[in-house]
């Protein structure tokens, strides 16, 4: 079953980034606040046990190379005693390199250069893994709305619609949050389930192609509003 509840930051601990160099350090900064995440930055090797041993955080981001204890060494020793999620960031791409770093316990990997996109989407989907949401009851089934995830079909009053993945995801967020504006970002963490790149105007295509499709279910009903400025709702 895919998970297609939106991510919540509340509650989590910071995500500790462990990069020397200010300029990448600070931009991931910038980036996982952004995106709603407390972070710490250390820039050394030699400090990152120790806080990690008394603040547990919610994910380590750890560059490989560092002055004082390596990455490697840091990801072996800190699956000593923790399961804290681990992301390896490094500009060394051999396959030699990304499976030492795996099979030392890091969780995912990502080289230099990368896509600060990329790293928040990636962080996003560990953190959703690890951390998932206590499950919300689904108002929508109430309504007449009924989900169903195995064959990605929806049926409405006994009426059933076949929907793409994209789009049933889209309609299992939207649906499970009536009333809520959704924004077009946080529907995005629900389209896909890797790693992709897309763009907002992603999320209107697939919006256009489900709203015509919920018109067979009642054509004079609007079930998804567009909110201007801010994203959509769900008024089914």
């Amino acid at each position: 079953m895919i998970d297609t509840r939106l991510p919540s930051t509340l509650g989590l601990a910071p995500i500790l980034i462990v990069e020397d160099e200010p300029k990448l350090g600070q931009l991931l900064i910038d980036y996982l606040q952004a995106a709603g995440y407390k972070t710490h930055l250390i820039d050394n090797g030699n400090d990152v046990l120790s806080y990690v041993r008394q603040h547990v955080p919610s994910l380590v981001l750890l560059d490989l190379m560092l002055p004082g204890i390596d990455g490697l060494t840091l990801c072996r020793d800190i699956r000593q005693f923790s399961d804290v999620p681990v992301i390896m960031v490094t500009a060394k791409i051999e396959e030699i390199d990304r499976l030492s770093g795996l099979e030392l316990g890091a969780d995912d990997y990502i080289c230099k250069p990368y896509s600060p996109r990329e790293v928040v989407a990636r962080v996003k989907a560990i953190l959703k893994r690890c951390y998932p949401p206590a499950r919300d009851p689904q108002p929508a089934v109430n309504t007449g709305l009924q989900l169903d995830e195995a064959q990605f079909r929806v049926s409405y009053n006994q009426t059933s619609l076949d929907l793409t993945a994209a789009e049933f995801r889209l309609l299992k967020a939207l649906s499970a949050h009536p009333g809520q504006v959704l924004s077009r970002e946080s529907l995005l963490d629900n389209l896909y389930d890797d790693y992709r790149i897309v763009t907002d105007r992603t999320v209107d295509s697939h919006i256009k192609n489900l709203r015509r499709k919920l018109e067979s279910f009642a054509p004079e009903k609007n079930f998804i509003r567009a909110v201007y400025g801010m994203g959509y709702r769900w008024e089914g």
